[in-house]
């Protein structure tokens, strides 16, 4: 009898939170369909034609501002190391499941529409890191900085209102929500392919996660700047072996991308809604990537120290090229060359199944357990990089007073718990809203606080001509009486009047100037 009300209690449940989940999907469809993808495809275009082209103009010095990054001395992370807490979240479950949920419900075409919001995301990404460096402000219990959408909304913009808005959506969307995909995930590969009980994961995920989220904001930095360029690069490595082994394929594939993203030919035809399903699959699943605009990486550019905000910017805008260009398109190439993938028989293979099947199909059975550790890592990064930005703006409601923010970690491990042992429809479509907001407001502060920006630029600019070949320590930025710059930034990081910051790049170098 017992076990019987316990199964309609259950069932009763369960219908609660499908209807909400479709509820909630449904609101996250309507507002990328009639607000967020407009947004984003056109500010991503006029900051592309407001920065000619600077995306690609400074691809060269971007690869430079990685490679030559280097920390601050009293607290401040490297650009690399925040390159890398970002690149850490982006590089995740989107980039394997959400690139294969794209393929499937949006067809080919949908990888059309990531690289094109990437593309033009770069010059979007390269404005809100920009932005995130030239209004940040220091942890006092650390030193450590923090920075993002709310302090830039609310020192620039003026708005320490819509600022707590968009630091409460960010805590929700990535300490909550996108946990507990990340760790739905983890659960659901782990189950395939060992048969581990859900339950267990989540045991697991508690000991790997709880170290380094109890630690703060540094054991993660560390911890990303190893785990994320690596696993990047391995997963490339097996697309591309792929990719060889079907070689004559690649025309084809190409051709399949562009017809069904165009509505051209018969590529066009077996996935429901057409072009606008390939349209909104491919910037919904390609938004949650690379995060372009959304407002989540520049709390982890904020907390970088550099010789000039312009800087972080790049290093955050090839970000988006690394996730999407690169580490996305692996998936999708792995998918649509497999010899897996058709409208028709692919209803039955969902998320990383679809991705390791593939692999395993042109590499062999024994592909499918590398492919579940490699899934692992990548969302085990993402829970890591997520909490980082919940992190800072648990810090901006908290008012900067550097608290160690206790009941944010403990909701994160709750948050991963939660997600490896339930169904996760819900959490997607949460995710889908709350990053619908977040990319809202925050494009409307980008905006807003465009020039600004270009001052920035005009002083990077002005400099670039001068440094010294691949030595980007030479720039210098100061927020306050600077020639290029309409008003002087409401901030203490950037008031050295040498022009460099007052945690400096270079202690010893007082005698240069911006």
């Amino acid at each position: 009898m017992i076990d019987v009300l316990f199964a309609q209690e259950a069932e009763k449940a369960s219908s609660i939170l499908d209807l909400a989940s479709k509820l909630v999907g449904s609101s996250a469809n309507s507002l990328f369909s009639y607000v967020v993808i407009g947004m984003l495809l056109s500010c991503g275009a006029f900051f592309t034609m407001m920065t000619r082209g600077m995306q690609f103009r400074f691809f060269p010095d971007m690869v430079k501002a990685i490679f030559n990054s280097r920390g601050g001395a009293e607290g401040g992370i490297s650009g690399f190391q925040a390159f890398a807490i970002g690149l850490s979240s982006r590089v995740g479950t989107g980039n394997i499941v959400g690139v294969a949920i794209a393929i499937l419900l949006g067809g080919p075409g949908a990888v059309f529409w990531m690289w094109l919001v990437a593309l033009l995301g770069m010059a979007t990404g390269l404005v809100e890191a920009t932005l995130a460096q030239m209004y940040k402000v220091r942890n006092p219990k650390d030193q450590t900085f923090r920075g993002g959408p709310a302090w830039y909304i609310r020192d620039g913009v003026g708005s320490p209102k819509l600022g707590g808005v968009i630091a409460i959506l960010v805590i929700f969307a990535f300490g909550v929500a996108f946990e507990m995909i990340q760790a739905n995930t983890i659960a659901a590969t782990f189950e395939e392919t060992w048969n581990i009980a859900p339950w267990m994961t989540a045991v697991f995920l508690v000991i790997v996660c709880s170290p380094l989220v109890l630690g703060g904001i540094r054991p993660v930095a560390r911890a990303a700047e190893m785990i994320a360029p690596a696993m990047a690069l391995l997963y490339m490595l097996i697309a591309l072996t792929i990719v060889v082994l079907n070689i004559t394929q690649v025309p084809n594939m190409f051709a399949l991308i562009v017809g069904s993203a165009l509505g051209i030919g018969p590529a066009a035809g077996g996935v429901a809604g057409g072009v606008t399903a390939a349209m909104l699959n491919g910037v919904k699943r390609g938004l949650f990537s690379n995060e372009a605009g959304m407002g989540s990486v520049p709390n982890a550019a904020a907390t970088a120290t550099v010789a000039h905000p312009i800087q972080q910017g790049l290093i955050q805008s090839f970000g988006v090229f690394a996730d999407t260009i690169l580490v996305c398109s692996s998936t999708a190439f792995i998918i649509l060359v497999g010899g897996l993938y058709t409208p028709e028989a692919s209803e039955e293979l969902v998320g990383a199944t679809l991705t390791q099947q593939s692999v395993a199909a042109n590499l062999g059975g024994w592909a499918i357990p590398v492919m579940a550790i490699l899934i692992f890592v990548f969302a085990y990064s993402s829970i890591l990089g997520n909490f980082t930005y919940a992190e800072v703006n648990a810090d901006y409601l908290g008012g900067g007073k550097g608290s160690n923010n206790l009941w944010l970690r403990l909701l994160v491990i709750a948050s991963v718990v939660a997600g490896a042992m339930i169904k996760i429809d819900l959490a997607w479509n949460l995710g889908d809203l709350a990053q619908a907001m977040m990319a809202t407001v925050n494009l409307i502060g980008l905006l807003l606080l465009f020039r600004v920006f270009q001052g920035a630029l005009r002083d990077y600019e002005s400099q670039r001509h001068h440094v010294k070949e691949n030595n980007i320590h030479d720039l210098a930025y100061r927020g306050v009486d600077n020639e290029h710059m309409e008003a002087d930034l409401p901030t203490d990081v950037w008031t050295r009047t040498d022009g460099l910051t007052p945690i400096a790049v270079h202690e010893d170098d007082d005698d240069r100037s911006a």
